[in-house]
């Protein structure tokens, strides 16, 4: 699969707003958001920004612009940026989920039984947070829920409380992000009722 940058053209008169930056400089050397792009399109899993960083041997806050500048390109492109606390990674658009299906010739899996939905949307909203308190708002058991989250890679393991016995944390992945279309929990939609402090980080 080959990465196309394509050229920038001259404005001559720049509209009010934010503009993305050539990926090919002058010198012909590649941005720091080219080669950020780059960087994500080959790592394993999704790196840090701080790992990103010390790659290109740039500060922190400098990728960060690269991110939001890539972000901002990527808004009408088949590609879009997902993040997860400090970690990034490139995803296929959402739109673009049924022609990926097809093309790879994948099947939908099993849905999510109302009691999953519900027990995931508890995490979403509140994590990190333990079965313990998943089961307070429930009212009821949620192991065998929990197991089935985890065994579709939808949450995971985050740490350790520091209350009684030290209970698991639990909090959502990046193949949550993925299932529902999301490029981060700040596009979960507003939840009326929640308490404040409760949401999601």
């Amino acid at each position: 699969m080959e990465t196309e940058f394509g050229r920038s053209g001259a404005v001559t008169e720049p509209e009010q707003g934010w503009f993305p930056r050539p990926l090919i400089q002058p010198n012909g050397a590649l941005s720091l958001e080219a080669r950020v792009e780059a960087l994500l399109f080959v790592a394993e899993e999704p790196p840090s920004v701080v790992q990103l960083a010390r790659a290109l041997e740039a500060t922190p806050e400098a990728v960060e612009e690269a991110l939001r500048g890539l972000a901002e390109r990527l808004k009408d492109r088949g590609l879009r940026l997902q993040r997860k606390g400090d970690r990034v990674q490139l995803v296929t658009a959402p739109e673009a989920a049924e022609d990926v299906r097809r093309f790879l010739g994948l099947t939908a899996g099993p849905r999510l039984s109302p009691a999953a939905l519900e027990t995931l949307a508890i995490i979403a909203y509140r994590q990190p947070i333990t079965r313990a308190e998943i089961e307070a708002i429930r009212g009821v058991n949620c192991d065998g829920v929990l197991r089935t989250l985890l065994a579709r890679g939808l949450i995971e393991e985050i740490g350790r409380s520091e209350g009684p016995g030290r209970p698991i944390l639990y909090g959502t992945t990046f193949l949550f992000l993925q299932h529902f279309g999301l490029r981060s929990l700040e596009d979960l939609p507003p939840l009326d009722g929640m308490e404040e402090g409760a949401s999601a980080t």
